[in-house]
């Protein structure tokens, strides 16, 4: 099977995940933090769905699985520790449907991510090997620190100054392109943000 790459926009879509263990955490949270409209259908749950839950950024269903429980879903996710009951909810989806542990059975896949601020990699191996994936995951976390992170929250703010300073249209492209020049790659990720700050701030202040 092969999957479509796509960064999608849950705000206020209505997500049922149906689990209430570790890995059904993990999936919520990843929900909750795309602005989702999350339903948790689980008699068990973890501390920490149960702290969501009263938080107000989920509700919960405390009983098992039923077929309406999917009603007007967006996005699906069977997380329980059953395949017989994953194989199930997957066949009752209408839509996104992610199975735990067993992709063939979804429509979608979620990829190993590796989050720096604003930046977001995103990693997969089409469901042939989730541990390469998780892998390659913790290569990308050493290369690319947080210190992108600073980075990228800077250069949104330096971008906007050189909108409107910088009034000839081949000096402004210049100096953006340079933004992700190999030298400042290099700078963060063996110097750290400080140095790359004061090397865009330098030219930037250059420019008539």
């Amino acid at each position: 099977m092969k999957y479509y790459p796509a960064f999608i926009n849950l705000k206020d879509k209505k997500a049922v995940v149906v689990g209430g263990g570790k890995v059904a955490e993990r999936k919520v949270r990843l929900l909750v933090n795309a602005g989702a409209s999350v339903t948790l259908v689980s008699p068990d749950i973890t501390n920490s769905i149960r702290q969501l839950a009263e938080k107000g950024l989920l509700s919960h269903i405390k009983r098992n699985y039923r077929k309406g429980d999917l009603q007007g879903a967006f996005i699906v996710i069977a997380a329980t520790s059953s395949d017989v009951l994953n194989t199930r909810i997957a066949r009752d989806a209408k839509y996104l449907i992610n199975v735990v542990d067993m992709p063939s059975e979804g429509n979608y896949i979620v990829p190993s991510l590796v989050k720096r601020g604003p930046l977001t990699i995103a990693i997969s191996t089409e469901g042939a090997s989730p541990a390469v994936s998780k892998a390659i995951r913790k290569e990308i976390e050493r290369k690319y620190s947080h210190e992108f992170a600073l980075y990228l929250r800077f250069v949104e703010t330096v971008r906007k100054r050189a909108m409107k300073k910088i009034v000839h249209a081949r000096k402004r492209e210049k100096f953006l392109q340079s933004l992700a020049s190999p030298e400042l790659m290099n700078d963060l990720q063996k110097e750290g943000f400080r140095k790359a700050q004061h090397k865009v701030l330098s030219y930037l202040n250059s420019i008539e």
